[in-house]
């Protein structure tokens, strides 16, 4: 159609048919179903990447074209790690305890449960199943938390923010408290994620011990450029039209777009609690790849990171946070 939307913006076709090109081409040269000569330890540095890109594409909406500095982004991106990760870990733990149990007599339900817990909190003194773990057996409930917990905690964070007019340096410093806080509540052993130990064995993927490492990354690799290319798609079109001008109103006038009538609070927490959501998704399919999470990766400085690398490519360009994000890791990675 010559009037699609598209057609209307062929830098997005462009951008897509990269996309699509770079995994086919890291396929054919991977471990997993190629040629052999890309390992598969990098090709799941660049899957990674992939995740690390969709999440400084969130930041670029909210800071480049909406104008607040997040410094709270990365508390998203490891909600999503952890929501995934819960899963990941206590389905492989329950493989783990029925194998091992394999010959004796059956195991009740509460005696497989109370056996799972001792696995997987049995490093941090207890071997009962935490509350927020209620849901860790069922992955279309974990993978509903995904979208729905940091959803939430950036609804009502954006709220309190922003139905109080807090502007400026000083959303920055709350969203950076935020973080600290959330980080420093998982330090702690009772906060039902292990501490200080984090989740672990995320790479192992619960009924797919027939299929190597080489193949999954490969597997992860495609799921993260088609998350990529999903949320590039889903960021212009937010960016334009009628929407795109009122959110780049507000970064360049707010007063000025206030006046004029519009729900300016209500624009802001919208392009928040979506960019919160797509920064979840995004560690929903960072962490399966590095195998591990941990507090640590929601310290306040991974979101300062995520700003600096929205910065070198150049803010209020989506493609600029792209190229920035993947130039950062690749290089501090080399």
């Amino acid at each position: 159609m010559p009037n699609s939307f598209l057609s209307r913006h062929p830098d997005v076709l462009i951008f897509l048919a990269l996309l699509a090109v770079f995994p086919l081409a890291v396929t054919i040269l991977g471990e997993g179903f190629g040629l052999g000569l890309i390992s598969t330890s990098f090709i799941k540095t660049l899957g990674k990447t992939l995740c690390l890109c969709l999440i400084a594409l969130a930041m670029d909406l909210i800071w480049g074209y909406t104008g607040i500095l997040s410094l709270g982004h990365f508390a998203f991106f490891g909600l999503g790690g952890y929501m995934v990760g819960m899963w990941l870990m206590y389905a492989r733990t329950r493989e783990i305890v029925v194998s091992s149990a394999a010959g004796a007599l059956p195991m009740t339900p509460q005696e497989l449960q109370d056996a799972i817990a001792t696995q997987i909190f049995g490093v941090v003194g207890t071997s009962e199943l935490p509350a927020v773990w209620a849901f860790a057996g069922s992955l279309p409930a974990q993978l509903a938390l995904v979208v729905l917990v940091p959803g939430v905690l950036a609804f009502v964070f954006g709220w309190f923010a922003f139905k109080s007019r807090v502007t400026g340096v000083y959303l920055s410093i709350l969203t950076q408290a935020m973080t600290l806080a959330l980080s420093l509540y998982l330090f702690q052993n009772d906060s039902g994620l292990r501490g200080n130990n984090g989740l672990s064995g995320l790479q192992n993927i619960p009924g797919l011990d027939g299929v190597g490492q080489d193949a999954l990354s490969v597997w992860f690799l495609w799921a993260s450029a088609l998350a990529l290319g999903l949320g590039y798609l889903l960021a212009h079109f937010v960016v334009s039209g009628k929407f795109g001008s009122v959110i780049r109103g507000i970064r360049d006038d707010e007063a000025r777009v206030r006046f004029l009538g519009y729900s300016v609070e209500n624009y802001k927490l919208f392009v928040f609690t979506l960019t919160a959501v797509i920064a979840a998704i995004a560690g929903a399919l960072y962490y399966p790849q590095a195998g591990i999470i941990n507090p640590a990766e929601i310290a306040p400085i991974a979101s300062i990171y995520l700003a600096v690398w929205v910065a070198i490519g150049g803010r209020g360009r989506i493609y600029g946070a792209v190229v920035g994000a993947a130039f950062v890791s690749l290089v501090s990675t080399w």
